[in-house]
């Protein structure tokens, strides 16, 4: 793959994965604004690989917790890894009967497009609208479950599924470093997941090998989101998600334009 496209492709992913502006449908769009090839099994589960190692980094204190919580010791790290793994049930369903029923059906531009708008539009009424007051230390087991459910419409490419989390955290009355923080510990499972089953598929057509573009693709990505959630984070700690808000709206416009006009 010519270094180019795989520079881009990598920091695309690793950029988007976190923010709340979509990064299954930035990596969609991008082959058919730049009439590329499918970059392949290998580079998706490279740079999976390389967000989830960086969100893994980033939240290592809540992350060590919850699997000493998980280990059998009464700790708060225990209902924090049984509330993300509530919160992820819905999506494990849902994400298991589109596979197998529905497929690649919501992967166009057209659908890219819209989703990009209307859930940006949506995330800038959360962020707009209650007190953000509530912690993640105080979350609701339903609570989780509603920011899970949510998290379904993922399942659409353009939605974002940190996006569409942090916008049900946030019309929840959570504040929007805790929605962001909870979105990301809800990435974990998510991202491994994805990895896991690309890497089968990978695995059951016979290449399983791991080449020099994927480890580089994995190292951009991992650099890149490791930075994007640091910045992230410490903007969501003294502001507003306008930016992404605005972001979303444009490019949703923008998408729509060159699609019909």
């Amino acid at each position: 793959m010519p270094l180019f496209q795989l520079t881009v492709l990598a920091l695309v992913q690793g950029i988007t994965e976190f923010l709340p502006i979509s990064s299954s449908g930035h990596l969609a769009a991008l082959p058919h604004l730049m009439a590329w090839p499918d970059q392949g099994l290998a580079i998706d589960v490279a740079v999976h690989a390389g967000t989830l190692l960086a969100v893994l980094v980033y939240l290592r204190h809540e992350v060590a917790g919850m699997i000493a919580g998980l280990a059998g010791r009464s700790t708060p790290g225990l209902r924090l890894a049984l509330l993300v793994i509530l919160a992820s049930v819905p999506v494990t369903v849902a994400g298991f009967l589109v596979l197998r029923h529905l497929g690649d059906v919501f992967r166009s531009i057209e659908v890219i497009a819209w989703t990009t708008l209307v859930f940006g539009i949506l995330l800038g009424i959360a962020d707009r609208s209650g007190a953000k007051s509530r912690r993640i230390e105080a979350m609701t087991w339903r609570d989780a479950l509603l920011i899970g459910a949510a998290q379904v419409l993922a399942l659409v490419p353009g939605t974002s599924r940190s996006g569409i989390t942090m916008t049900a955290g946030l019309f929840l009355g959570y504040g929007r470093a805790d929605a962001a923080r909870f979105s990301l510990l809800l990435g974990i499972p998510a991202i491994a997941g994805a990895a896991v089953l690309t890497g089968f598929d990978l695995y059951r057509h016979g290449d399983a090998a791991i080449g020099l573009d994927a480890v580089i693709a994995g190292g951009l990505a991992f650099v890149s989101a490791l930075l994007v959630i640091h910045l992230m984070m410490a903007w969501l700690a003294r502001a507003s998600f306008a930016p992404f808000v605005a972001y979303r709206v444009l490019l949703g416009l923008g998408l729509i334009g060159w699609i019909y006009l």
